[in-house]
């Protein structure tokens, strides 16, 4: 399964020329946020790959009008063929602006909390998508880019094998690595665009449930 992930910057490769030549072979797109409404509705165009997205903390217009023809996953547990994944969109609250996406720790965490049975129900998940980084991890020292600890919390306890983000530039610190490792989690900065490869889900897996792990003897 080929993915792009996409964020924050719109990719001129995609934007200005070329559209369709690089979207050949993507099986599936994840928006982690902050990119024009105009600019995934573009993209729609020239992929019949789903397009699925979170909200960024910039992505107020979509409160009136969310992209056409793409897939929001922001608070739900979406599954696309086999593939369990978590959608957390938004950044942490720095100021008091009511039309941006923005949320406090213990709001995050009322929202983590709400989609717990979602995740036991399919039995965990396999991808969390969101904006904002994991506290301490790849985030900023600045309160608008500082990430969520919630999320180390959610990659302890389902062992996601990718956590996909945005919200920090990777030209804000020379030292940010497009691609890391938290345990057994693939962490992918998705700033403008960024492919990787997947191996297709396994249904046996996908149909065992999840709080049997807990009772398992190995």
């Amino acid at each position: 399964m080929k993915i792009l992930a996409i964020s924050d910057v719109p990719s001129k490769a995609l934007w200005d020329y070329g559209t369709r030549e690089h979207l050949e072979g993507i099986d599936l797109i994840l928006s982690c946020g902050d990119l024009p409404q105009k600019y995934l509705e573009y993209l729609t165009n020239f992929t019949a790959a789903p397009i699925l997205y979170v909200h960024g903390n910039h992505d107020g217009s979509y409160r009136e009008n969310e992209p056409g023809g793409c897939i929001c996953v922001d608070d739900s547990v979406y599954v696309w063929k086999g593939l369990r994944i978590m959608g957390l969109g938004g950044s942490i609250r720095y100021n008091n602006r009511e039309d941006s996406f923005q949320y406090t720790e213990r709001e995050m965490r009322r929202r983590v909390r709400k989609l717990w049975r979602k995740a036991h129900h399919v039995g965990g998940i396999d991808l969390l998508l969101t904006h904002s980084p994991a506290a301490g991890l790849n985030d900023s020292t600045d309160h608008a880019h500082k990430g969520f600890a919630c999320f180390n919390d959610l990659m302890d306890e389902y062992e996601p094998q990718w956590f996909v983000h945005g919200h920090v530039h990777l030209n804000y610190d020379a030292k940010l690595p497009r691609v890391c490792t938290r345990g057994k989690t693939t962490v992918i900065n998705a700033t403008e665009r960024y492919v990787f490869e997947i191996p297709d889900p396994d249904p046996v897996i996908q149909q065992y449930p999840f709080w049997k792990r807990w009772f398992d003897v190995k």
